[in-house]
């Protein structure tokens, strides 16, 4: 059954953090499986064959999580 993961990052769309190993926390679009690309934060190796735990949003999802993001006080 492993053998059946698939992955392809089809955009990538900025890096938040990198850790002293290199590996960088990004969104991107990313197809699972085949399937449609979805917009994906989560940590990537250097040569991005590993991955750490991540979530994926639809576009809606990720508009919802903006307008969150937009309406916190980060000034506290």
């Amino acid at each position: 059954m492993a053998d059946d993961f698939t992955f392809e990052i089809q955009n990538h769309l900025g890096a938040i953090s990198e850790t002293k190993g290199g590996w960088k926390t990004e969104l991107n679009i990313v197809s699972w499986g085949g399937r449609p690309g979805k917009y994906d934060l989560r940590s990537w190796a250097p040569d991005k064959q590993k991955m750490g735990k991540g979530i994926t949003f639809t576009k809606e999802e990720l508009i919802a999580l903006r307008d969150l993001l937009n309406s916190l006080d980060l000034n506290n």
